[in-house]
C-alpha cells in the first residue's frame, strides 16, 4: 500500500462538498485539489499539507510535523504531519483547513 486508504477518506470526507474540489493520484499517494491547486495529500501514513513559506514555517513549531523532503530537498511551502498529529478528527479538520485557507488564496488553474 503506497499511501493509507482510511486516512485518504478521512480526508475526502472533509473536502468532498467544497466547490473545485477533486483528488488524483501524486507523490505515490493521494493528493487532493481545490479549483486545480494541490491542497493536501497523503503519502505512506503521513499527511502532506501546501501552506506557503510563511505558514509552513509557523507549522514547523508545531508537534509532528516535519519539512516535506520528497525529493531529499526540503520544499519550502509544504510539510508532512506524523499520525499522532491527526489522529484526532479535530486535528485532522485543523490541519486541513489551513491548507484550504492558504489554497484558497491562490488563482483557479485553468
Amino acid at each position: 500500500m503506497a499511501y493509507d486508504e482510511a486516512l485518504a477518506q478521512r480526508v475526502h470526507q472533509l473536502l468532498k462538498r467544497r466547490k473545485g474540489f477533486s483528488q488524483r493520484k501524486m507523490f505515490g499517494g493521494m493528493c487532493f485539489m481545490l479549483h486545480g491547486n494541490m491542497c493536501c495529500g497523503i503519502t505512506h501514513q503521513e499527511l502532506m499539507l501546501r501552506l506557503g513559506e510563511k505558514n509552513t514555517a509557523k507549522a514547523l513549531e508545531e508537534s509532528f510535523t516535519r519539512e516535506m523532503d520528497f525529493t531529499g530537498k526540503p520544499i519550502k511551502s509544504m510539510i508532512y504531519v506524523e499520525r499522532p498529529g491527526f489522529e484526532d478528527d479535530a486535528d485532522l479538520k485543523y490541519w486541513v483547513n489551513q491548507a484550504v485557507k492558504f489554497v484558497q488564496s491562490l488563482p483557479p488553474k485553468s
